[in-house]
């Protein structure tokens, strides 16, 4: 990359994470590395840079970042790259280009330098030494994928292929067809039939009837009719997806930036909120446990 960097040793909390909303992660992949660093100790280091005096900011290195916290280790060690925000976004993509980026991964990444940092789109793909018509596909990506399916992405419930299939619809009907993408659990070969079909309908009444015939799956309860008054049943599964729904654009939207980018006062509140929140999610999944073991009993 041809910057100057240093060699630290750094406690993992001291780390920023702002650049994580770039990437893709998951929690077996923080696992997976957990059991690495156990074993073998840390072989390679992370890559940070220094927005400000006395800050770091990672730009490579998520994974070896959260399994170190996960081991509760004290320290890690970090290459520090005399670069800006700009460069180390850049550097996020070079840094990876032995693994590659995932295409919706490049998108995001085109997208922030787009929107966040003001770069036209001849200067992203000096930067990223691209021709701009790679540049104008991933923007389109990104920009194109509804907020839901961005956060089903995040969480592993969406393929990142299946996405890119779902983008080939309008914004408006991507939802209803990631909905039963996610619940049946579709391949991307199936997704992408899916689409078509979907694109192919005449109106809007054979769309819905599609999307029905493609929900009624093996293993999968069939969706409602539209005569009566939905079953306690119906109800339980209907929370569960809206549930799951929230749960995916709230976690999409923690990562996307630090609470302190919000300003102080929006962070202390957001902070309060969450603190009220993690007990109710505690006692859910309680609840859960004992419910898929067999205990029907209120659980305290």
């Amino acid at each position: 990359m041809g910057s100057r960097s240093s060699s630290v040793e750094v406690a993992p909390e001291a780390l920023g994470e702002a650049l994580r909303a770039l990437r893709l992660g998951s929690d077996e992949a923080v696992t997976r590395m957990a059991a690495s660093l156990a074993r073998y100790g840390q072989l390679t280091a992370v890559t940070a840079f220094a927005p400000a005096p006395g800050q770091l900011e990672l730009c490579d290195g998520f994974k070896r970042l959260g399994a170190a916290r996960r081991l509760d280790w004290t320290s890690l060690r970090v290459d520090v790259l005399e670069i800006d925000r700009v460069q180390a976004k850049a550097a996020v993509a070079q840094l990876n280009q032995a693994s590659a980026l995932s295409e919706l991964e490049e998108a995001w990444l085109v997208r922030s330098l787009y929107r966040d940092d003001r770069l036209v789109q001849p200067q992203i793909a000096r930067l990223l030494g691209r021709h701009k018509s790679w540049v104008c596909r991933r923007l389109a990506l990104a920009e194109g994928l509804d907020e839901a399916l961005e956060a089903d992405v995040r969480l592993g419930l969406l393929a990142t292929r299946a996405a890119y299939e779902v983008t080939r619809l309008p914004r408006g009907n991507q939802r209803a067809v990631a909905e039963v993408v996610v619940r049946r659990g579709l391949t991307v070969a199936q997704t992408a039939r899916l689409v078509s079909a979907f694109g192919a309908c005449a109106d809007e009444a054979a769309r819905g009837a599609l999307l029905r015939l493609a929900a009624e799956g093996p293993g999968t309860p069939p969706l409602r009719a539209a005569r009566g008054p939905p079953t306690p049943a119906e109800q339980l599964v209907g929370d569960i997806g809206a549930l799951m729904r929230l749960v995916a654009r709230l976690q999409a939207r923690l990562l996307a930036a630090p609470l302190a980018a919000l300003g102080a006062a929006a962070a202390a509140h957001i902070a309060r909120e969450l603190a009220a929140l993690e007990p109710v999610l505690v006692a859910l999944g309680r609840t859960i446990t004992a419910v898929r073991g067999g205990e029907h009993a209120p659980v305290a």
